[in-house]
């Protein structure tokens, strides 16, 4: 760690415990949107305490100034729901001691999985956490600040789609032809990227649900859709088939458009396929390759195309 980055890590304990000390920091592994480091101080009782540092990509920045503090009070109104969400600890827009806003989270014992010798146990516990979060009552009092969920389509209408690395033609044309998707369900608290990567795990079980920059509020088939490709990328079609089927046994939803949503899902990598690939050894699955994801990808677009003819 560099000594410039050292004394930014030090002032950022003191603000949180002015008598702790900075014992050492890691990089965390798997997302794209933020820079995460985990911190871990020591306290004058000879306690220690973890706690990780969140900085906002460049792009989630642009997309949205008020990212960080969107989620500092996302996080202040989940923790009053019962929802295993990180405690947060501090918002920093000021520039003063790193040069981009930043927000500080309890660090949650545990990490997430991305391999299981049960997949079908697995989706069903992502699938039941899910539909926990969709239940939040959004209407109540602390959410209205939420943003409405944006379409991948809505956001790369300006793109030119002909520098994508999928082949996404179709998939554009049908969800163009459509837009905006219909509201067939009540809008829900979505997480907003609710994949493996963001659910730590502690013992066989979901001890949290992190990572919430994306969250907003919309049709809650757009984050089952999310979940649902990279359910398939992991696990294949039958634990994504899974997956659907422990979701819709405890909700009540109306799932006509879900292969809409499942194309809007698949817009998501168009332009950076690459880039979601080479994470995939580092989290332990060298198998999935950019290649395994691709047919994956067009697996998935097939089976919403063919439910739409049908």
């Amino acid at each position: 760690m560099l000594n410039t980055e050292a004394a930014a890590f030090e002032r950022i304990v003191r603000s949180i415990e002015p008598r702790g000390s900075l014992l050492r920091t890691w990089s965390l592994r798997g997302g794209i949107s933020a820079h995460m480091t985990a911190i871990e101080i020591a306290l004058p009782g000879g306690e220690k305490r973890r706690m990780i540092v969140r900085r906002p990509a460049d792009y989630a920045l642009r997309e949205n100034p008020h990212t960080v503090s969107d989620e500092f009070r996302l996080l202040q109104r989940l923790r009053t729901t019962g929802l295993p969400v990180p405690t947060p600890l501090r918002l920093d827009e000021s520039g003063e001691i790193v040069p981009t806003p930043y927000l500080v989270v309890e660090y949650i014992d545990g990490e997430p999985i991305f391999s299981s010798t049960d997949p079908f146990e697995y989706v069903a516990q992502l699938a039941t956490r899910l539909a926990e979060i969709h239940r939040v009552d959004v209407a109540a009092d602390g959410f209205a600040f939420l943003r409405r969920f944006v379409s991948a389509l809505e956001r790369q209408r300006e793109r030119i789609i002909t520098s994508t690395s999928l082949d996404v033609g179709p998939v554009r044309e049908t969800l163009e032809s459509v837009s905006p998707l219909r509201a067939l369900n009540r809008p829900a608290l979505l997480h907003g990227d609710f994949w493996p990567g963001n659910v730590v795990w502690n013992r066989g079980r979901i001890a949290g649900v992190i990572d919430w920059e994306e969250g907003c509020v919309g049709d809650p088939l757009a984050d089952v859709a999310i979940s649902r490709l990279d359910i398939l990328w992991m696990f294949g079609v039958e634990a994504m088939r899974e997956f659907t089927r422990c979701y819709r046994s405890i909700t009540n939803l109306d799932f006509s458009d879900l292969p809409y949503w499942d194309l809007e899902a698949a817009l998501r990598p168009a332009f950076n396929i690459a880039d979601w690939a080479s994470a995939w050894p580092d989290l332990g699955r060298p198998d999935i390759t950019q290649a395994t994801m691709r047919a994956g990808h067009a697996q998935f677009v097939a089976q919403a195309l063919a439910a739409l003819r049908g």
